[in-house]
């Protein structure tokens, strides 16, 4: 049988968004390892699920992400798990665990870890252990479940299943002996000038290509198309927030570019739609990295996972063009923006020649300092160009380097526009991000202090995605319900401009849009738009059935947000709800959805005379039937 190799293996799948899950199941797979105990790590939708009950152990290390949903890697696998054909024997005899990495200050707190659990109990599984659920809020990250959780698994595994382990899991190879070696192994090419792949002077498509190349040898790729869907050129930025405000928040107007700047044949999207753009690094950081760890800039390489890496089955690597040492850093190592993980840590000590530092990060890489290193590393956010600086004796080879550095992750925006208003444009509505480290560091978004920072004139290309988001485009027929406080408010100025098009050609529905903001001196993002919709026969006019309703929290002594104005037109939500209308949430993923569907509870309950109960199953068959969308960000 194909599956049979797998029989006598310890599988760990992982499904994450931000890295933190990858980062937990490698480390699981590499403390097996060191046990002796046979292993296969993988992205979960790098397995094929119907090969599942073939497996007799396997650990699953899941993300939660938005609103309680499973990771894009995990969405192809999870519908599989929910098809209504699978027995409740089909896992029977396959033994299982279950991680999770969320954060408890949100409502859905895990929620994929423990959806996953009672799925594979309902199919047949055997529950190991119990399901462990790493928490953000723990003074140790998600870390401070995972050590007492590991430790305990290996226990069980030895005692359920002892062939995985030829010695006792607790006394093998863990003597400090044991180093890890790297899953990749880099090649150095002498390029000739003439040589036009690999040529400085690149045109417009070599670009894209270049990208794609670049990006596709990366350790830490993702499962996306690694080719850009286009290239932007910023024309137009103004700021939407006084300064001294407390927030900084900026309108960014883009149009596609073509090699010759002149305009791209079209781009398409759909109101709801999220853009990713690759941000560029700061080249002074970049420099500041060449030169702290000797690499020679001008080199051309490549990268492909080492030979055991290879004769484990990874084949998906990248061709053998060569690029740029530099080119490869700036666009695919964050090396002055993330934090690196755990192991970095102790694998640098390996390579410090002073004895202290090799002490220190020893002991930074040991469960008795994990907390130390949760405080000095993720609290205050140090990159991975300080972390070195601050270890100057650690010279790691690059192989080390390329395999451990966090990747360089595009960054997603709601798109702020509507593409039939603004043919081959897209908007965006982009916060600055900002904020002080317990040592008061300030701190800055990468991308979005990259885009606020754009000068219009430089003409710099941007390479860009466009994706599906949360949020799907409604039917000009349809009643809608926007809540949409702060930068929340960005994909309802794209559904508010469609719907304004829409309406010079046929009959439109009612559209209720609530915003917030702090004052409105200082941050009643897009003002004159909404009011100019709010004029009669505008979009959000009364006389077309619908309103606008804003929320001011600072401007009075009680505070006052969305929720408390929906209440103050819960007739009106009512009308329309009861006339099909359908309910788009957009902002700060932290309190406001759970309090906005509590107020919308309320309005049904009051309104239509039901009790709570059944409002919240009114909600339930709203979201089941596609008329309830939510999308979060942190």
């Amino acid at each position: 049988m194909e599956d049979e190799p797998n029989k006598k293996k310890l599988l760990i799948l992982y499904a994450s968004e931000t890295g933190n899950a990858m980062d937990a199941a490698e480390r699981l797979g590499r403390e097996a390892d060191r046990r002796c105990c046979p292993v296969s790590v993988l992205c979960i939708d790098d397995f094929e699920p119907k090969s599942l009950p073939f497996e007799e152990t396997v650990i699953y290390v899941v993300s939660t992400t938005g609103q309680g949903d499973v990771p894009d890697s995990m969405k192809g696998f999870w519908r599989f798990l929910l098809q209504r054909s699978l027995s409740k024997e089909w896992l029977k005899g396959v033994d299982y665990g279950v991680f999770g990495l969320g954060d408890s200050s949100y409502q859905k707190y895990n929620f994929v870890a423990k959806k996953l659990d009672k799925r594979l109990l309902d199919l047949g599984a055997r529950p190991l252990i119990e399901r462990g659920l790493g928490d953000d809020q723990h003074p140790s990250g998600y870390e401070g479940a995972l050590d007492p959780w590991m430790s305990k698994l290996w226990k069980i595994l030895y005692n359920k299943a002892p062939n995985l382990f030829p010695n006792d899991p607790n006394t093998a190879t863990l003597n400090g002996t044991w180093v890890d070696q790297p899953k990749i192994q880099i090649t150095y090419h002498d390029v000739g000038k003439g040589n036009s792949q690999c040529s400085a002077a690149i045109d417009f498509k070599s670009l894209e290509m270049l990208i794609e190349r670049t990006r596709s040898m990366s350790p830490g790729k993702s499962s996306g198309k690694m080719r850009p869907d286009c290239f932007l050129n910023l024309t137009e930025n103004c700021p939407l927030t006084r300064p001294g405000s407390g927030k900084d928040v900026w309108h960014l107007e883009f149009e596609a570019v073509s090699s010759s700047f002149s305009l791209f044949q079209s781009i398409h999207y759909d109101v709801g739609d999220v853009l990713e753009v690759l941000p560029s690094q700061d080249p002074v950081a970049v420099d500041a990295f060449m030169k702290r760890c000797n690499l020679n800039p001008e080199a051309y390489i490549t990268v492909q996972p080492s030979k055991k890496e290879n004769s484990m089955g990874d084949t998906n690597h990248a061709p053998d063009i060569p690029v740029k040492l530099k080119t490869f850093v700036e666009l695919t190592m964050d090396i002055a923006s993330a934090s690196p993980r755990r192991y970095f840590f102790e694998i640098m000590s390996n390579f410090a020649s002073a004895q202290h530092e090799k002490e220190r990060l020893q002991y930074f890489a040991s469960p008795e300092g994990r907390d130390d290193l949760y405080q000095y590393n993720q609290k205050e956010r140090r990159t991975v160009l300080e972390v070195l600086e601050d270890f100057p004796s650690v010279q790691m080879p690059l192989e080390w380097l390329v395999q451990l550095i966090p990747p360089l992750k595009t960054r997603a925006f709601s798109i702020s526009s509507s593409n039939s208003a603004h043919p081959n444009q897209v908007h965006l509505t982009v916060s600055v991000v900002s904020w002080t480290t317990p040592y008061k560091r300030t701190r800055k978004g990468l991308c979005s202090t990259w885009l606020a920072g754009l000068d219009p004139q430089q003409r710099v290309l941007i390479p860009a995605w466009f994706h599906k988001g949360s949020l799907p485009s409604p039917s000009p027929s349809v009643p809608l319900i926007l809540i949409g406080p702060g930068t929340g408010c960005a994909p309802f100025r794209g559904f508010v401009e469609e719907r304004a098009l829409q309406s010079k050609s046929g009959p439109t529905a009612p559209v209720l849009f609530f915003f917030g903001c702090r004052n409105e001196e200082n941050d009643f993002l897009y003002r004159d738009f909404w009011l100019s919709h709010l004029q009669s026969g505008g979009v959000l006019s009364e006389d077309k059935g619908g309103g606008f309703y804003v929320a001011f929290s600072r401007d009075q002594p009680q505070k006052v947000y969305v929720q408390h104005k929906m209440r103050e037109q819960s007739t009106k939500i009512w009308n329309l709800l009861a006339g099909g209308a359908a309910v788009y949430i957009a902002g700060s993923a932290n309190k406001m959805p759970s309090d906005v569907l509590a107020a919308l509870e309320e309005i049904i309950s009051l309104e239509g005379g039901v009790t709570k109960e059944v409002a919240a199953r009114w909600i339930h068959a709203l979201e089941k039937s596609g008329k309830y969308h939510v999308e979060a960000w942190s």
